[in-house]
């Protein structure tokens, strides 16, 4: 199997939302997210989407950012996507998603719609197997810790 090339993406715009809404919609088995915040309504419903195919979405998140004024955590949690958040005084900041162990996003670009508005964002993506291994550690011990 040929990996794809790895990728970038920026924003303003709307490339970096799409490349996530792309991922989603072709995942099949896994999708471990650990984003900082969640408040775009069009990620959260490719998001849900995955999760009504059968798609087995993890989601990790910061507690400061969870429960916010437009935070979509709520409707996550309430169709049964399991999640976990940060509950210390710092900040759980990433931003990264691992889609069926075979695809890494990762960047500065937040899941929000100002993010694609008005931020200047970058997102990557990468099929490269030593990343998504280094990732898919990070969100096991962190999935373990905040448990």
């Amino acid at each position: 199997m040929r990996m794809e090339p790895s990728t970038a993406f920026f924003s303003p715009g709307d490339a970096c939302r799409r490349r996530i809404a792309s991922r989603f919609q072709s995942c099949r088995r896994t999708a471990d997210v650990c984003v900082f915040t969640i408040t775009d309504d069009r990620i959260t419903e490719v998001i849900l989407d995955a999760h009504r195919r059968g798609v087995a979405v993890r989601v990790l998140t910061d507690n400061d950012k969870a429960y916010d004024l437009g935070s979509d955590i709520e409707r996550l949690t309430a169709a049964g996507i399991p999640l976990r958040v940060d509950r210390t005084q710092y900040h759980m900041h990433h931003k990264f998603a691992i889609f069926d162990r075979e695809h890494l996003l990762n960047g500065s670009y937040n899941w929000t719609r100002g993010a694609a508005e008005y931020n200047f964002e970058n997102l990557t993506d990468t099929g490269e197997t030593a990343m998504i291994a280094l990732f898919q550690n990070e969100f096991n011990k962190l999935w373990e810790a905040l448990g």
